[in-house]
């Protein structure tokens, strides 16, 4: 999106170097993630940061706000609600469309808020990749706040493992060797020490929770939790003795409450030009006349699934509990990256980290997605080249 750089990158760009790029990510850790790494960084000229600093501090008034609690306790289920909940989450996302206006500039508009881990550790590596193949200028980082790399492994660190020994810190997901962002987990046990676990490994003894690593039996102090809910409820067949909503002695970094309280629950709360106008379904007497403008999401899912984008009002008169749905006024992704083919359209995901105690969350790295097709997402970009996961690099 930056004129001069994304010129410059494109007229060096060769697919030997494309290749080279996944070579290094694969070489770091002798693997390769299943997902597609795009063939470029995104360039982010700093009127487009500064809308997306504005945009981030906005949000996040609403979630330091002393009320935030009460009014995002309906997104807490039932039967879903662990103990143990921490006075505000340690992880924070925002996920931004990048559109054009009328006038032709650039402006970011808010797709989802998210109180849960993202990909924290591969996104750094990732971003040394790029800079190790490509000519990164550099007055351009991927980090914020005059972060440097070091320092900002540091800081996950401090966060994650804190005052404990790494081993009794264990990264927790379900069956995690199956998980497409594995690579983050590999990353992370490389860069601070903690191992990753299934859920259905762990041992409960009353209160406690126990791993094995090897013959060793370690008790587990703290959980970097990565399971989602949504996953591990289809999961029958996952025989398991750890239960969430149980009461054990382990601390959570990234309480699993969060994930419901910072979600698509806590987008019609916010009122921003940089927020499409949302609604809970069950609280509109009346349906938008444009619907056609408005896509449905249900608030308890993950990664896209039950989203509706060509939306009527059979689809909406046939949802038996509205409560449980937004419609969002649809967020029409500019095609903005210029490629060596067509131009693609860029999401660019805003990692925040709150540390205990802070008043407020604050901005650490990004992350971004490039896209051809109708939606950001593997299904949507089958077959297509310059799309896939990237990472925005920034004038420092």
């Amino acid at each position: 999106m930056n004129p001069k750089l994304r010129k410059a990158f494109n007229a060096a760009y060769t697919p030997d170097r494309y290749q080279a790029l996944l070579q290094w990510v694969e070489k770091q850790h002798n693997f390769l993630p299943p997902f597609r790494i795009a063939e470029t960084p995104v360039f982010v000229p700093n009127d487009l940061k500064a809308q997306l600093f504005e945009a981030v501090e906005q949000i996040t008034d609403v979630i330091v706000a002393p009320d935030f609690r009460e009014r995002s306790e309906g997104a807490l289920l039932a039967g879903q609600m662990v103990p143990g909940e921490t006075p505000h989450t340690t992880f924070l996302q925002m996920d931004f469309g990048i559109c054009t206006n009328p006038d032709g500039t650039l402006s970011p508009q808010l797709i989802e808020v998210q109180g849960f881990p993202s990909l924290y550790f591969f996104q750094d590596m990732v971003a040394h990749g790029y800079r190790a193949v490509y000519d990164i200028p550099d007055t351009h980082s991927h980090l914020f706040g005059g972060l440097q790399p070091d320092e900002y492994i540091e800081l996950l660190r401090s966060i994650i493992v804190g005052d404990h020994a790494p081993e009794e810190v264990i990264l927790l997901e379900v069956e995690p060797q199956k998980q497409v962002t594995g690579i983050d987990f590999i990353v992370a046990k490389a860069k601070i020490g903690i191992e990753t676990v299934c859920v259905s490994e762990l041992k409960v003894e009353g209160k406690k929770v126990f791993y094995y690593k090897g013959d060793r039996k370690i008790q587990v102090r703290r959980i970097f939790n990565r399971v989602i809910f949504d996953e591990l409820i289809k999961r029958d067949d996952l025989k398991r003795e750890f239960y969430f909503t149980q009461e054990h002695d382990v601390e959570y970094v990234g309480h699993p409450n969060w994930f419901f309280r910072i979600s698509k629950h806590t987008l019609p709360l916010l009122d921003s030009p940089y927020v499409p106008k949302s609604y809970f379904l069950s609280d509109l007497e009346e349906l938008p006349k444009d619907l056609h403008n408005y896509v449905l999401k249900p608030l308890y899912s993950f990664a896209g699934t039950g989203v509706i984008i060509n939306i009527n009002r059979h689809d909406l008169e046939a949802i038996k509990d509205p409560e449980n749905y937004i419609l969002q006024r649809k967020v029409e992704y500019a095609p903005v990256v210029e490629t060596t083919s067509e131009p693609s359209k860029c999401e660019i995901r805003m990692l925040m980290l709150w540390e205990p105690g802070a008043p407020r969350p604050r901005l650490v790295n990004n992350l971004a997605r490039l896209s051809k097709g109708i939606m950001v997402g593997v299904r949507y970009n089958r077959d297509k080249d310059w799309v896939g996961g990237s990472v925005g690099f920034f004038e420092r």
